[in-house]
């Protein structure tokens, strides 16, 4: 499995006072989209997450993001090592999507770029 990066998930009170921050920092602009009810800017290697708590308490179980060359590759290695796939994987907007809880109870996404 060829991991090409990770994105740090930051739940956040205000997404638009947190962006120009975080901009500044990263030296991008942010892309913003919607997802399940939260507010969502990705900027640089940052996740910013903004919604009601019932949704950000079970996005903050996920330790951070994964990008991957193959999701369906990711889910046979993982499940080869002895992680739970909890969901997925998906179609997303992007790519494809999962989560896999680890042996030692972190949970991550992983994603990639493929149809």
């Amino acid at each position: 499995m060829e991991i090409l990066g990770a994105t740090l998930r930051i739940c956040v009170d205000d997404l638009d006072t947190a962006i120009p921050f975080y901009e500044r920092l990263a030296g991008g602009r942010a892309l913003r989209f919607e997802r399940g009810g939260v507010q969502v800017a990705a900027i640089g290697s940052f996740l910013l997450m903004s919604g009601p708590e019932a949704e950000l308490e079970v996005l903050r179980k996920v330790t951070a993001t994964i990008a991957v060359k193959d999701v369906t590759e990711a889910h046979w290695l993982l499940t080869d090592l002895g992680a739970r796939v909890i969901a997925g994987p998906v179609p997303t907007p992007a790519g494809r999507n999962l989560l896999a809880m680890h042996p030692d109870g972190s949970i991550f996404e992983y994603v990639d770029q493929s149809g």
